[in-house]
């Protein structure tokens, strides 16, 4: 169930517009159409977008009369940041070793200027 949950985020996460979305939504509820208001795309659009967010859990809709409001749910964020958590030993233990080899690359280039 997680690896789906992982797989529909990272989807909806792929796509510029619905990361952008996400920033506004960040900032607080907003309707349909507010969300629509800085894109150059069709409601329909906007809605497709929103659905693929919907669908993997990043917002929640609702319905009060004409008004349809919209806002973050950053819950499936957090199993999304455990996943990458997981890779972070990984990638500290490259950066050092790679530091370590840049330290390695200056020596030698400062004992090569000496000799000379």
């Amino acid at each position: 169930m997680l690896e789906e949950q992982l797989d529909s985020v990272f989807a909806a996460l792929a796509d510029p517009t619905r990361r952008a979305i996400l920033s506004r939504l960040a900032q607080g509820e907003r309707s349909v159409t507010e969300l629509a208001e800085p894109f150059e795309m069709s409601m329909p659009a906007v809605s497709k977008h929103l659905k693929v967010l919907e669908r993997a859990g990043l917002i929640e809709r609702g319905r009060e009369a004409q008004y349809r409001p919209c806002k973050l749910n950053a819950e499936p964020l957090k199993d999304v940041a455990g996943w990458v958590e997981r890779y972070r030993k990984h990638w500290e233990e490259s950066f050092d070793k790679l530091d370590d080899y840049l330290k390695q690359l200056q020596k030698e280039k400062k004992h090569a200027r000496r000799k000379k």
